[in-house]
Order: structure tokens, then C-alpha cells, then sequence
């Protein structure tokens, strides 16, 4: 007698990521409540269970959701709006100014519904946020389905969602007891960086961190000049700072680390904190190269997130872990360094890592959660598939995305997103260029 599931995929490839460098051809997976219950042979399959629903995937490959550990979704709305600018110019003159006169909860709402749009098109199932309004982004995710942290932000100087840390920290604390149940979303600190936060917070941030093992984001050695400042301030690095002040260590999830030396490493590694490696946003705002492959290379767990679309111009996983890839070949003169399936593990497991969440997700293995994405390589563009890894990230995976499932759900079908009005999503992001393109002139 069959048993019974609620979801079977047949997939021409099933790859896992755990174990590593695994591809299954013509495999299964079983999905009852939310989790995978096996992986087997599709032979197998269809006379072991039967499901209330059945997918024939037979050109596509099978991934664990991809995991974006760096974003500010609301900032979709701010797409191309500042461009080829340097970075203190494009942030003083031009996105600060604009988020001071615009964002408030509809801006952040409308902003993040339209990443998470594009993410899930793209085989995103998991992002990390960081912004102003951050109910408004957790709000948006659950109604979307997709799995979220929420990273709420903590400056000392007045933002247009806090007058001071200790409101921020407020605030954020009380969000995440709203959520502290949900299966999906954890909220979770996100001191902006070492140079907009003194000691007296980030100290405060390490202890509750500690105490309650709440996960920490913070912006960490995002330039050169954030650096050489620092040191001329105070005589120590960043990395040295956190960790006299008790902020460094493996809940702590270091974000973008591109000016950084054999010490910074060293710190880290002893540490056990983690990295997210932005390399689109780095490239475009000329900030510099993040040393991926020695970071990776000292034991360091090193994951991808996009950063805003405002310095990026994109949500798409799979072309953050194609730059990634290059830049570090490019960087080292190895053609070997970042190989194809060490890309996406940073897209998938290793992400799931840096958010602690890697028990539930990151992999596709049973009694984990059913986050999965279905990618088409029968397309002219990736044939003739002699290695669907490579395939992923040197083709370009995130246009070929065809379904996306979140926990079992299914939250794109056939490149049709279900739990989000693609027409309103785009109607209302045209809306606000025209709010901000008339205030403007």
C-alpha cells in the first residue's frame, strides 16, 4: 500500500549540497507537513507514496532555497535612482536625503513586497534584513510566505524610525517577542556598524546577544576609509574593537569585510563569527574585493547576501554567486579558487549557518525543511549540461528559476508568484519613482 505525502517533485537532478558535490539524476523528494521525508529514486517513489500533489520537473534541477544573509528589501524602491556616484557622495547627497524625506511603513511595506517578488523569482527562500521600519518588512514576509531575519537597526543618531539606540533597541525588542513563535521569521540586533554605535550599545547588544543567543548582524570593515579612521581615532581595527567589547563571536555575522588584513582573519577565525560577502555592491560602489577565498581557507564561514538594490540593482542570488566566483579567481590568479559547487554552498548552507538556522534549512536532506528550488536547464542557453553545478552559477540560474517552495509551500508556480500580485507589486514601485521623481524636480 502506497503512503500517503502531501507533495512529490520528480527532478532530472536533485542536488542536495549536503553532501557535498552530490548530484542525484532521476531522484525524488517526499514532502509531508512541511518537511522532506525522503529522497529516493523517482522509480521508487512512484510506487512508494502517493501524493495529493505531484510535480514532473524532468529538465530541471533541485536546490535547497537559496539564502541571502545581506539585504535592505525596502531599497528596491531606490533601484538605479543614484547611480555610478562614489560612496560617501551617492550616500550624503543623494539615498540619504531620500530615505530622510520618504521611508515610513508604506515606503518599507511596498519596498519590501517587491524584493521579496523578485527573490522568490529568482530561487530565494530565506533573506536577512536590515532597515528602518522593520515590523513593516516582517509583516511582508510573513503574508508572503517566504523565511525571514529580521535584523532590526541600532544608530545612536536619530533615524526615521529611532531617535537613539536605546529606543531602537526598544522597539526591536518588542518586535521580536511578537514573533517569537513564528516558525519563519526571527528578528533578530543589527547594530548599524562600529562607527555609528559607540562602546556603552554595542556592549549592551553583546550582552543580550549572549544571554538570550540572539543572532547579530553589523556592517564590518565595509571600506578602507571606515578603517584608516578608526585607527587614527582610536588605535585599534574594528574587528579589534568588537572584540574587546564582547560583539565578536560565532552568533555575530560580519557583513561585507573587504578591508581586511591577515589580523582581521586571524580574529575571526578565532572568534568563530561568520561573513557575508557582498561582492556585486562592493564592485559598484568601488569599495573594494572581500578576500573570500582566504577567509574561506581559514575555516571562516563565508556566505552571500545582495545588499540593497540601490547599490546592487538586483535580488538575484545566483548572479551574486557568479561574481563571487569570478572576482575570486580574478583576485588570486587561480582559476581554481571558488570552484562552482563551493558558490553555492555560500548560496545555501553556508548561509543557513550564518543565520543559525542551518538544523531547518540550507540543505536538502530528510527531516529538513522543505525550502527547494526548481530551476530549468533545458533552455538553448544551458546546453548541452555536462555539469548542472556549473550550470547554476556560470549560466546564470536566477532567470531560469520555475518554482520555489517555502516549508512545503509553494510560493511560485511555473514562474507565477502565489502568494503576491505581480501587477500591484510593480504598480506601486512605479508609483513611488513618480512621488520621488516630481519632489526631485
Amino acid at each position: 500500500m502506497s503512503q500517503p505525502v502531501d507533495t512529490l517533485i520528480h527532478a532530472r537532478w536533485i542536488i542536495p549540497v549536503i553532501p557535498e558535490q552530490k548530484v542525484y539524476e532521476d531522484c525524488s523528494l517526499a514532502i509531508e507537513h512541511g518537511r522532506i521525508t525522503a529522497l529516493l529514486p523517482s522509480s521508487e517513489a512512484k510506487i512508494r507514496f502517493k501524493a495529493s500533489q505531484e510535480v514532473d520537473l524532468n529538465q530541471h534541477a533541485l536546490i535547497p532555497g537559496l539564502i541571502n544573509t545581506h539585504n535592505h528589501a525596502p531599497m528596491t524602491l531606490l533601484r538605479g535612482y543614484a547611480d555610478d556616484r562614489p560612496l560617501k557622495e551617492w550616500l550624503e547627497q543623494h539615498i540619504w536625503p531620500t530615505e530622510q524625506r520618504w521611508v515610513g511603513p508604506e515606503f518599507v511595506a511596498d519596498g519590501s513586497r517587491h524584493a521579496i517578488a523578485e527573490m522568490l523569482r529568482s530561487g530565494t527562500t530565506t533573506f536577512s534584513d536590515q532597515y528602518f521600519f522593520p515590523e513593516a518588512v516582517a509583516c511582508a514576509a510573513r503574508e508572503s510566505g517566504i523565511r525571514a531575519h529580521i535584523a532590526f537597526p541600532v544608530l545612536d543618531a536619530p533615524t526615521p524610525w529611532s531617535r537613539h539606540s536605546e529606543e531602537a533597541l526598544h522597539k526591536g525588542l518588542a518586535l521580536r517577542d511578537d514573533y517569537r513563535a513564528h516558525e519563519r521569521i526571527e528578528v533578530v540586533f543589527a547594530p548599524h556598524a562600529p562607527y555609528t554605535v559607540g562602546d556603552q550599545t554595542l556592549e549592551k547588544i553583546a550582552v543580550c546577544s549572549a544571554e538570550a543567543q540572539v543572532p547579530i548582524q553589523i556592517h564590518l570593515h565595509e571600506t578602507f576609509h571606515e578603517v584608516e579612521t578608526a585607527l587614527e581615532k582610536s588605535g585599534e581595527r574594528p574587528t579589534e574593537r568588537l572584540l574587546r567589547l564582547g560583539l565578536m563571536g560565532p552568533q555575530t555575522l560580519c557583513v561585507h569585510m573587504v578591508a581586511t588584513n591577515e589580523r582581521d582573519i586571524e580574529l575571526l577565525s578565532k572568534s568563530g563569527a561568520h561573513v557575508a560577502h557582498c561582492p556585486s555592491s562592493n564592485l559598484k560602489l568601488a569599495s573594494g574585493f572581500c578576500p573570500a577565498t582566504e577567509i574561506l581557507d581559514a575555516g571562516i564561514n563565508v556566505s552571500l547576501g545582495t545588499d540593497g538594490a540601490a547599490s546592487n540593482n538586483s535580488q538575484d542570488l545566483f548572479a551574486e554567486a557568479n561574481t563571487a566566483a569570478l572576482l575570486a579567481k580574478a583576485v588570486s590568479g587561480r582559476a581554481t579558487a571558488l570552484p562552482a559547487h563551493q558558490a553555492l554552498a555560500m548560496a545555501t548552507i553556508n548561509g543557513a549557518r550564518a543565520l543559525g538556522i542551518d538544523e531547518i534549512t540550507g540543505s536538502l536532506e530528510v527531516g529538513k525543511s522543505a525550502d527547494i528550488t526548481a530551476i530549468n536547464l533545458g533552455g538553448i542557453e544551458q546546453q548541452p549540461v555536462h555539469d548542472p553545478i556549473s550550470q547554476l552559477i556560470y549560466t546564470g540560474g536566477g532567470h531560469n528559476v520555475s518554482d520555489v517552495w517555502v516549508a512545503g509551500r509553494q510560493l511560485l508556480k511555473q514562474r507565477q508568484l502565489q502568494t503576491l500580485n505581480e501587477i500591484e507589486v510593480v504598480q506601486r514601485a512605479q508609483l513611488w519613482r513618480d512621488r520621488i521623481a516630481g519632489h526631485s524636480r
